[in-house]
C-alpha cells in the first residue's frame, strides 16, 4: 500500500528535498528526490522541485508508492540488440515491453531482460533501473541506449541534460496539423486532477517539443517529433495539448480501431560515445502495427 502524508513548513528550509529528507527517515536523499522529480510530491497544492525554497506556513503533501521487491533476478528474453560494445548497448523496443520494474510489473520487464543477457550494468539508476539511462513507455516502440558501466551512465545522462543526444520519433495523429513545423514550450507536472496522467500545469518542469508535418491523410497527419526535453509521456501530453492527440492513446486521446497503442515509434537515436567522442545514429523504421494504420488512412484519401 502507498503511504499518503501531509505536513506545515515550521520554518523557512533552501531547499525542499533536504527537508523533505529530515521528515522521511525511511527515504534517503535520493529516494526522496525521485519522488519530487516523479511528481508525488506537491507544494501548496501545486507542482513541487527538489530545488524549492520553502517558507513557515507552506503545505507540503507527498505519497510514497508501495515499494517493489529490489531482488531482481535474470530473465531469458529475446531482445533486438541494434548495437553493443563494452560500453553501451543500443535496443529496438518493441511496443508492450516494460521497461523497468514499478507497480504491477515485478517481473518480465526490459531490465530482467537485461539481467538475463549479462550481469554488471551501470548502478546510477538505482537497484531496479540498471543500465537505464532514459526510459520510454510501455507502448512505445523504438530505439533506446542501456549503459553497461557508470562512467558511461554519467556521460549519456550529461548528454541528454545538454541536448547533445538527440531522439526523433514518428508519430501518427488525430487531425490535420496546419503547421509545417512547430515548437512546443509548456511546462508539463502531474495532472492536479488525475494523478494517473500528466499535463500542461504552469509551474510545472521545463518540456520543448518540436515536430515537423510529414504528410496528410483523411484527417490524420504523420509527425517527425524530436525531444528537447525528455519529460515523463512528453510527446503524447504537447500534442494533445495542442489538439492533435497521438492516434490510439487511451489515456490523451482515444482508442483507435487503427491500431492498438498509441502510434508513437522511436526513430532514430544520436550521441556521442562516451568513450571515443564519435557521433553515432541508429535508425529503426516504424513496425508493422504503425505501417498498416497509416496505410489504411493513405488508402482512405485515395477512394
Amino acid at each position: 500500500m502507498s503511504e499518503a502524508a501531509q505536513h506545515t513548513v515550521t520554518a523557512d528550509a533552501p531547499r525542499l528535498d533536504q527537508y523533505l529528507a529530515g521528515l522521511l527517515a525511511g527515504q534517503s536523499r535520493s529516494q526522496v528526490h525521485r519522488l519530487i522529480v516523479d511528481g508525488h510530491v506537491r507544494l501548496n497544492d501545486g507542482p513541487a522541485r527538489a530545488a524549492s525554497k520553502l517558507h513557515a506556513g507552506d503545505r507540503l503533501s507527498w505519497e510514497v508508492p508501495a515499494t517493489v521487491p529490489t531482488r531482481l533476478e535474470a530473465e531469458p528474453m529475446e531482445l533486438s540488440v541494434v548495437y553493443e560494445d563494452e560500453d553501451l548497448l543500443v535496443i529496438d523496443k518493441p511496443a508492450g515491453l516494460v521497461v523497468h520494474p514499478g507497480p504491477g510489473h515485478s517481473s518480465g520487464t526490459l531490465v530482467h531482460g537485461l539481467l538475463g543477457r549479462a550481469p554488471g550494468w551501470s548502478t546510477i539508476g538505482g537497484v531496479e533501473r540498471p543500465g537505464i539511462v532514459h526510459r520510454l513507455d510501455r507502448d512505445t516502440s523504438g530505439l533506446m541506449v542501456v549503459a553497461r558501466n557508470d562512467p558511461t551512465h554519467r556521460e549519456l545522462a550529461r548528454q541528454l541534460q545538454e541536448r547533445i543526444m538527440t531522439r526523433r520519433y514518428r508519430a501518427i495523429v488525430v487531425g490535420e496539423v496546419a503547421d509545417e513545423a512547430a515548437r512546443i514550450e509548456a511546462a508539463i507536472a502531474r495532472d492536479p486532477k488525475n494523478r494517473q496522467r500528466m499535463a500542461v500545469v504552469p509551474g510545472g518542469r521545463e518540456a520543448i517539443t518540436e515536430f515537423r508535418r510529414l504528410k496528410v491523410a483523411d484527417g490524420h497527419s504523420l509527425l517527425a517529433v524530436t525531444l528537447g526535453t525528455g519529460r515523463t509521456h512528453q510527446i503524447r501530453v504537447h500534442l494533445a495539448y495542442i489538439h492533435h492527440p497521438v492516434l490510439g492513446d487511451p489515456v490523451y486521446g482515444r482508442r483507435s480501431p487503427l491500431i492498438a497503442r498509441p502510434a508513437l515509434h522511436a526513430e532514430a537515436l544520436t550521441l556521442r560515445h562516451p568513450r571515443t567522442g564519435k557521433s553515432m545514429t541508429w535508425e529503426s523504421p516504424p513496425p508493422e502495427d504503425f505501417e498498416l494504420a497509416w496505410n489504411s488512412l493513405a488508402q482512405r484519401k485515395m477512394r
